[in-house]
């Protein structure tokens, strides 16, 4: 009986490791500046996203007040002026997934490849990623760089030394079968 018993459980914890569909609310994404005038992080914690492991397609979506800073003031300039996420509320991203996501436990090495659409911009963006497939959820990082001048986010001369031309984005999201 423990026997049948062990080979039902083990059978139900391997059904959310060949889910095709994943899906988070809670995904994060941070940037940071780093310059010799000032450091400015933001996080932004509510970052819903989806993988269609069938397809091979991911997507992202993310209000821009979400950010969080460690100063009110960075907030307040990032969101008013310039992001301007009154006009443009949402940053989104659509990509496919190139490399084998997996259906069993472990680390997988992607390259994915899509569209990030930012203050009314769609630019190409491609980057290296990292999913890890454990215990019924699929855990997902990634880093890149962006130009706020490649999504016509203007810096004014006064402040341009204080915010870095080229900024790291990191991505991190546990999803959960769908």
């Amino acid at each position: 009986m423990k026997v049948l018993y062990s080979i039902i459980l083990a059978s139900m914890l391997y059904i959310p490791a060949q889910a095709q569909s994943w899906i988070t609310r809670n995904g994060k994404i941070s940037f940071y500046s780093k310059t010799p005038m000032e450091d400015i992080k933001a996080v932004n914690s509510q970052v819903f996203a989806a993988i269609d492991a069938s397809k091979k397609t991911i997507a992202f979506t993310l209000l821009q007040k979400n950010f969080l800073f460690e100063k009110q003031l960075m907030q307040d300039h990032f969101n008013e002026n310039y992001v301007e996420s009154d006009k443009f509320p949402k940053a989104q991203f659509e990509g496919t997934i190139t490399g084998n996501i997996g259906t069993t436990p472990g680390v997988y090495k992607v390259q994915i490849d899509g569209k990030l659409t930012m203050h009314g911009v769609t630019k190409p963006v491609s980057m290296p990623a990292e999913l890890n497939l454990q215990q019924g959820k699929l855990v997902g990082k990634s880093a890149f760089s962006i130009k706020p001048s490649d999504y016509n986010i203007k810096i004014p001369s006064l402040v341009k030394d204080k915010i870095a031309a080229e900024i790291p984005v990191q991505v991190s999201a546990e999803f959960l079968p769908k």
